[in-house]
């Protein structure tokens, strides 16, 4: 697994940027750093780079935009379902209300991630 880096002038930045469009949550994840409205993951950062959350219904505009896939193990064949967010919609409050929009909706149609059944069951039978 490839670490993911924030600094926390990156993170302070996004903080803001993010926050004054809606109420956002962080958690830190691989050294990196996942957005969440909601109790959703919509965003990621890794490296002075955010990602948001796409399907089909709003990649098209990161494609448009010449942005790319989330590649943490540097291999396209395994992207993931985040693509780079242009820097100008970062700087643009208005565009930046839109894509964020679109993220979120992106990840609250997606299924919440159960928990796994044999992850439970073996807890359960460490604690007897």
């Amino acid at each position: 697994m490839v670490a993911m880096a924030v600094s926390v002038s990156f993170r302070t930045y996004l903080l803001e940027q993010l926050g004054q469009i809606r109420p956002i949550t962080t958690r830190p994840m691989f050294g990196g750093l996942t957005f969440f409205a909601e109790g959703r993951a919509f965003a990621l950062a890794d490296d002075g780079v955010i990602y948001f959350k796409v399907d089909d219904s709003n990649r098209p505009d990161f494609v448009a935009a010449g942005k790319g896939p989330f590649l943490p193990f540097g291999d396209p064949d395994r992207p993931m379902q985040y693509y780079e967010l242009p820097e100008e919609v970062l700087e643009d409050p208005e565009a930046l209300a839109q894509w964020m929009a679109r993220a979120i909706a992106v990840a609250m149609k997606a299924k919440p991630k159960a928990k796994s059944k044999a992850k439970s069951k073996a807890k359960t039978a460490k604690e007897r």
